[in-house]
């Protein structure tokens, strides 16, 4: 029973790696997955057996023009905690950090409009400020907007500084891994010049392996002929990864680390930042330039023999230091809450 709970464990990384294989910049694009492309069915299975352990329930809301599925767990009664996940990535690359979080916590966990199975209209605008907008509304919808606890990693931390700087009455707490920015001090092949994403793209046989370990520091074993199938996904979803790397080139002509850091100070919440220390997508040294950018933020914890990805690598230490954190800034107070003015 063991050794099927290990690689049970092992398939599930897989398969949020598989997810989550291009992580970066500041915007993403459309990738509707059509049925042909879904995850093979021991994988679905896997991931729903996955949610339930980790007491979370897969459900779906119409919010406008955008028809939500998100991942909830927890009592309504406890404070509400977003997980915003990364690009390409899903709702599901959370579920292990969730699992520590659900029995303290309300946890809410969407897949990002473009992602996983959330199905937005054909002209929809994605947007970062579009799809943060979005967010937004999903959370008034289901009623969790009040005194929100956000988290993001990679691309949802740039989602999730977005959503608290536009939203600092209503910002309880800041989490940000591996997050994604503009930052002055990235000095990776892929921070500097977006191009050389087009080298996490597994456009063909023996790509995977490569892009496995340019992501994690640690990826998992596998059984050969799952990783050929999910090789073989992911070479057929190449296509659309390649535009989404075509408008991150356009977006960074566009957005400046000045840009980003007027936009960061503008946070109030008190805010947590996590990295691996390994990380080859964005270097940890924008982990300290992030902390110098935010009004409360303390020293940065970084994940020795961790990559970009420590929600899958390391889900329980990730969670050691967030829930202290948490538990902490229930206590605090909106900064901004006495400064209101009676409009009279």
């Amino acid at each position: 029973m063991k050794g099927l709970q290990l690689t049970a464990v092992k398939l599930l990384k897989f398969a949020s790696l598989s997810c989550a294989i291009v992580c970066s910049a500041f915007s993403y694009a459309a990738s509707p997955t059509p049925s042909a492309l879904k995850p093979p069915v021991i994988l679905q299975d896997y991931l729903g057996q996955q949610r339930k352990a980790a007491g979370l329930t897969a459900k779906t809301v119409q919010v406008g023009n955008v028809t939500w599925s998100y991942n909830e767990g927890g009592s309504r009664t406890k404070p509400s905690i977003l997980l915003i996940h990364g690009l390409a990535g899903s709702r599901d690359d959370w579920n292990r950090v969730a699992h520590f979080l659900t029995p303290d916590y309300h946890v809410i966990i969407p897949d990002l409009p473009t992602n996983g199975d959330t199905k937005i209209p054909a002209d929809f605008d994605i947007s970062v400020p579009n799809v943060t907008e979005q967010l937004r509304q999903f959370a008034i919808a289901i009623d969790i907007e009040d005194k929100l606890n956000i988290a993001g990693h990679s691309l949802g931390g740039s989602i999730a500084t977005l959503y608290a700087s536009q939203y600092p009455f209503d910002t309880q707490s800041l989490f940000l891994l591996n997050s994604a920015g503009i930052y002055k001090q990235a000095n990776t092949a892929y921070t500097k010049d977006p191009y050389y994403l087009k080298n996490l793209i597994v456009s063909k046989p023996g790509d995977l392996d490569e892009v496995s370990h340019q992501l994690m520091q640690q990826p998992p074993q596998v059984p050969l002929k799952l990783k050929r199938a999910q090789e073989k996904l992911l070479i057929a979803q190449s296509p659309q990864i390649q535009k989404m790397i075509e408008q991150i080139i356009t977006l960074n002509r566009i957005y400046t680390p000045d840009s980003f850091a007027r936009l960061t100070r503008n946070v109030e919440a008190p805010t947590l930042i996590l990295w691996g220390k390994q990380d080859k997508i964005i270097n940890v040294e924008a982990a300290n330039e992030l902390k110098s950018l935010l009004k409360r933020a303390a020293a940065p914890v970084i994940l020795n023999n961790v990559g970009h990805m420590p929600i899958l690598e390391a889900e329980q230490e990730v969670a050691d230091h967030y829930l202290p954190f948490l538990a902490k800034s229930q206590k605090f107070k909106n900064p901004l809450a006495d400064k209101l003015i009676p409009l009279n």
